[in-house]
């Protein structure tokens, strides 16, 4: 097969290990992604020269993982990986080999690697493709394929049959029937159930970020390892939510799978050229990865719960009283799922501690399924909409209404059409006053008040829960009307409140 070009870098560094007599491959991915046509900036070299060499030949080298042969060097401004030919056996631990060895050639090499796709070399000096296990061929076929017996590799590491579903909804591959069956085999679930929730965590997040994250999840179901991983969500699995009202089609696993899949960054009114999703939003420290992994965990648990608050109200004539059963519905019955936000923060936040989320991400995450059954009326004063972004935070709109889209694309599995008045007509209208309030720099929280804690000391106001008290009637007054909020305005109410409730 044709050979694929080698970055200016990797020529130069090909060079320093050529004058000192030794051959080195791009290897792993960043081969993969150069045969499918993508650009591949993280750069893996395996070398016959062992890590005492390449300290010796490049300036700045680290030895991050030196026991299994592998450092890092630091080259024209890039970090590449260098590992010494190696071979592997014995995975005591599921992950780390007990015995590695160096090898003479690539081949060796690559026969260690998990799938075909992966186990190919491009020589750093002209380009060419050593590719013993057919991984071009796979990736022309779109296949995933274990490199030689399945089981083996599966045994080597546990994470290997979550990479598997990984891969295929990140690049859109099936894996292959003798591959699957492996993931399928009770001793590699086992295998799979040992490795650290770390490691688990990463994948997940990966297939979080890809295209149609429900490819990979419902592998991750129909594999046993979703059942591991994050048994929660089973609980949806055949618990009905359809009735008369005709607002769902799925039940409630398929219903979050599909949210996930309708999670996009775009706000509420990226359509609509009247309104700006950047307007309001504080959250500009966060890269849009970040952003969108946020936004598609709160829409995979956002209805987590609903299983255990699920309620069905049969119609009249049935006897009037209430079902608790998961899978139960009935002609004329109502199905009602009251208060499941609340429960299901709750339980999103145990899955994402379990998994080592990160603090900021599972408050993020939690607060967005806390908050998203709001039910916006026309009715609503300015005040109401007011405080709604006070309740919610600005910082959080763009997320929320998001949410609110892929909760509606999850009901159907249709395209959300944001011009569509029937569906998102009152969403637009709300996000339309909530734009309002926030240009017109309306009062979020108490940093926006005209004065300050000082300021009331000034007046003979004590600091302590007096002052705390007083403060929150000034945000009050100001939320009911924002003309309030001038320093003179709000210092002669302090100065009334304090004479009249708090001086005593």
């Amino acid at each position: 097969m044709r050979g694929v070009k080698i970055p200016y870098e990797l020529q130069k560094m090909n060079s320093l290990f050529e004058a000192a007599g030794f051959e080195a491959y791009l290897v792993g991915g960043a081969v993969r992604d150069e045969i499918m046509g993508k650009g591949a900036h993280d750069w893996d070299v395996a070398t016959n020269a062992k890590p005492e060499d390449v300290i010796k030949i490049f300036r700045r080298v680290i030895p991050t993982g030196i026991k299994h042969g592998t450092v890092t060097v630091h080259f024209m401004k890039k970090a590449i990986e260098v590992t010494t030919f190696r071979t592997e056996s014995d995975y005591s631990d599921g992950r780390h080999p007990d015995k590695v060895e160096y090898a003479g050639h690539i081949e060796e090499d690559l026969s260690r690697r998990d799938f075909t796709m992966n186990a190919m070399a491009a020589s750093l000096a002209d380009g060419h493709i050593v590719d013993p296990y057919g991984g071009a061929d796979d990736i022309q076929k779109k296949t995933i394929r274990a490199v030689g017996e399945p089981f083996e590799r599966f045994m080597e590491d546990g994470l290997r049959p979550v990479r598997a579903v990984r891969f295929a909804s990140q690049l859109g591959f099936k894996i292959e029937e003798k591959t699957w069956a492996a993931i399928l085999r009770e001793d590699i679930l086992k295998k799979a159930a040992g490795i650290s929730l770390e490691r688990f965590r990463d994948e997940f997040c990966k297939i979080l970020l890809s295209s149609v994250p429900s490819v990979g999840l419902k592998l991750l179901e129909e594999s046993g390892l979703l059942k591991i991983f994050i048994p929660e969500l089973l609980q949806g699995r055949a618990c009905v939510q359809s009735d008369e009202r005709g607002f769902h089609s799925f039940d409630v696993l398929d219903h979050n799978f599909y949210a996930c899949d309708g999670a996009v960054l775009r706000g509420a009114s990226e359509a609509c050229d009247k309104f700006s999703s950047s307007g309001a939003s504080d959250s500009s420290e966060q890269s849009p990865a970040d952003k969108l992994l946020i936004l598609r965990l709160a829409a995979l648990f956002h209805d987590v719960a609903k299983p255990s608050c699920k309620r069905v109200v049969p119609a009249e004539g049935d006897g009037g009283r209430q079902s608790l059963s998961c899978d139960q519905s009935s002609a004329g019955a109502k199905i009602t799922f009251y208060n499941h936000e609340v429960a299901g923060e709750k339980m999103a936040r145990g899955i994402l501690v379990r998994l080592k989320f990160s603090n900021a991400q599972i408050d993020a995450v939690c607060h967005l399924i806390k908050e998203h059954m709001f039910n916006y009326e026309s009715s609503w004063s300015d005040a109401a909409v007011r405080r709604f972004v006070q309740r919610v935070g600005k910082e959080n709109i763009d997320a929320l209404f998001d949410l609110r889209l892929a909760d509606i694309y999850g009901m159907k599995r249709v395209k959300v059409r944001l011009h569509d008045t029937a569906v998102c007509g009152k969403l637009l209208e709300l996000r339309s006053r909530v734009d309002k309030a926030l240009q017109e720099k309306s009062a979020m929280g108490l940093k926006d008040l005209a004065v300050n804690g000082g300021d009331l000391i000034a007046l003979g106001i004590p600091a302590g829960k007096k002052m705390g008290a007083i403060l929150k009637e000034l945000f009050e007054a100001v939320t009911d009307d924002p003309a309030m909020n001038s320093r003179d305005a709000l210092l002669g109410l302090a100065k009334n409140l304090y004479s009249e409730k708090y001086s005593g």
